[in-house]
């Protein structure tokens, strides 16, 4: 009886290991004014658009963009996530109510949105220091994108001034989502 419980307690551990094959998105990560979950057990197998995000910048119209991409892909398998930093200029509010009344109101977010943060620094989001250190570019201001493969370990980094539709992003997109895997 031991040999056969040791033997699916060693199943059940090598399927929770087989679950996240990305150290990258093995993170956990609470959602704006929600849970707590695993990045990895989430999405895993999507493509995944990463971007930090301010309410009160000159980009934040990109809101609306990124929104735009979300609908058009997600069910081909994009996700676009949303994480809020005020570390440019102090440009997004304090109140994580505020902040999702904001981006609801504004421009009808549907995307997943997590909690506020820094990006850049000792102090950033794991997650955000594993994009730095793949792609070699920190976010230098809002809006900066991350395009995850469905592998989860291709990382292409675009810029703030990269518009959601750019034929580059749109492109990029594309091109990981046409890849099979996950």
């Amino acid at each position: 009886m031991r040999t056969l419980i040791a033997a699916v307690l060693a199943l059940v551990a090598t399927q929770a290991l087989a679950v996240c094959e990305s150290p990258l998105l093995d993170k956990t990560e609470k959602r704006l004014l929600g849970k707590t979950e695993n990045l990895c057990e989430t999405y895993g197998g999507k493509v995944l658009l990463v971007v930090n995000t301010a309410s009160k910048c000159g980009y934040t119209p990109q809101y609306e963009g990124l929104e735009t991409l979300y609908k058009n892909y997600k069910d081909k398998g994009l996700v676009v996530l949303g994480f809020p930093s005020d570390q440019f200029m102090g440009q997004e509010y304090d109140d994580e109510t505020k902040i999702a009344e904001f981006c609801k109101a504004n421009y009808g977010v549907s995307f997943p949105m997590y909690s506020k943060g820094d990006v850049k620094g000792d102090e950033a989001n794991p997650l955000f220091k594993d994009l730095t250190a793949a792609t070699g570019k920190k976010p230098s201001w809002n809006f900066n994108k991350y395009l995850i493969g469905r592998d989860g370990k291709t990382v292409i980094h675009f810029g703030s001034d990269t518009k959601p539709q750019s034929e580059d992003l749109t492109r990029a997109i594309e091109t990981e989502l046409a890849k099979k895997g996950g």
